[in-house]
């Protein structure tokens, strides 16, 4: 649902509690106010702390990796050539 979601809930819940005067019978709008501010809170708390757990570090990682091994693990098949390119511009040397 996410933070739009939470804040939808809470403006919904606000409307019903304090500026709707409508009595029905059979529902109390401004208990359904309460319980809709109530679980916008709660959706907005879930999603920033489940936003706040995927940023955290993994266990075990360094944050000393470089580039090219971010780029290992996420791509198997990316390699880095051990030679500069210039070197092939050279002819090779004579023993």
């Amino acid at each position: 649902m996410g933070i739009g979601g939470g804040i939808f809930l809470i403006a919904l819940g606000a409307i019903l509690r304090f500026a709707v005067n409508v009595q029905v019978e059979v529902l109390d709008l401004h208990v359904i106010g309460w319980v809709l501010m109530v679980a916008g809170a709660v959706v907005l708390v879930l999603t920033v702390s489940f936003w706040h757990n995927r940023r955290q570090r993994a266990p075990g990682a360094t944050p000393e990796v470089s580039i090219l091994e971010e780029t290992r693990i996420a791509h198997g098949h990316a390699v880095a050539d051990p030679e500069s390119p210039a070197s092939r511009l050279r002819p090779p040397a004579e023993p």
